[in-house]
């Protein structure tokens, strides 16, 4: 039973990592998710449905798409895959709990976030106030009143953090130092995350964005890096481990 649930729940998690690739691509630049539907963004084939079985219609042609030939990003069946692998260790983890429910939305927030601030450096609104009103609907009525309110003022004060965060990265650089999208973002993280492990999360995610910092830095000119993927790539951490932050903090200094 365990098996087969985790085969079904894999199979709804490269599906939505589909309509995610979507999402990711086209929020960002104003454009419906429901018209036209998918297509060639070479030559503007329109996809039939057996081209659009996550995964499985990129092995079957190639990586190439069937009309001009051309050749498909890698990025779609990675972010399809990476959605299903973190379903299931979502399932894993929490079973069919109010945690899993909670680590699905956090994983499917993530990918898309992946998507839209790697390639046009945004984090559309839309997808941040959906996630984070999810998170606190399902907190209000599947855990009760208290940590729904909680989850709220949590977001809150890290939105308040990282725009304090960003006041003073601009002042020091002269020059923008985190876009909008990333400090709206630290409210979702608040409804997810005790306000510790939130704050912990900032510094996880700066942390595991040091390489790229530095890579961008040395070879690349604009020396931009999307941050909003390392941010939720943190949360993710934190949440799927469980970790307190106060509590390792007390037994590191104990």
């Amino acid at each position: 039973m365990e098996v087969y649930l985790s085969i079904v729940i894999f199979i709804f998690g490269i599906l939505f990592g589909s309509f995610f690739n979507v999402v990711g691509y086209r929020l960002p630049k104003g454009l419906s998710l429901i018209h036209p539907g998918s297509f060639c963004p070479k030559c503007n084939h329109k996809l039939k449905w057996y081209e659009l079985i996550p995964i499985f219609s990129f092995l079957i042609q190639r990586g190439k798409c069937r009309k001009c030939k051309c050749q498909i990003s890698f990025f779609y069946p990675c972010i399809e895959l990476l959605t299903g692998i973190l379903f299931v260790i979502s399932y894993f983890l929490f079973n069919i709990t109010p945690e899993f429910f909670i680590a699905v939305l956090v994983s499917s927030f993530f990918v898309i976030v992946i998507v839209s601030d790697v390639n046009y450096l945004i984090i559309p609104d839309e997808t941040t106030f959906f996630f984070s009103f999810s998170i606190i609907i399902l907190k209000f009525f599947l855990f009760d009143y208290n940590i729904g309110i909680y989850s709220i003022l949590n977001g809150m004060f890290l939105f308040a953090i990282m725009f304090l965060i960003m006041l003073l990265g601009n002042k020091i650089f002269n020059k923008e130092s985190l876009g909008g999208g990333d400090i709206k973002l630290m409210f979702f993280v608040g409804t997810v995350l005790s306000l510790s492990n939130g704050l912990f999360a900032i510094f996880l995610a700066s942390f595991l964005a040091l390489p790229m910092s530095i890579y961008v830095y040395v070879f690349k000119k604009n020396r931009v890096i999307p941050f909003g993927p390392f941010i939720l790539l943190a949360t993710i951490i934190i949440f799927f481990t469980q970790i307190d932050f106060l509590d390792l903090l007390t037994n590191i200094t104990s």
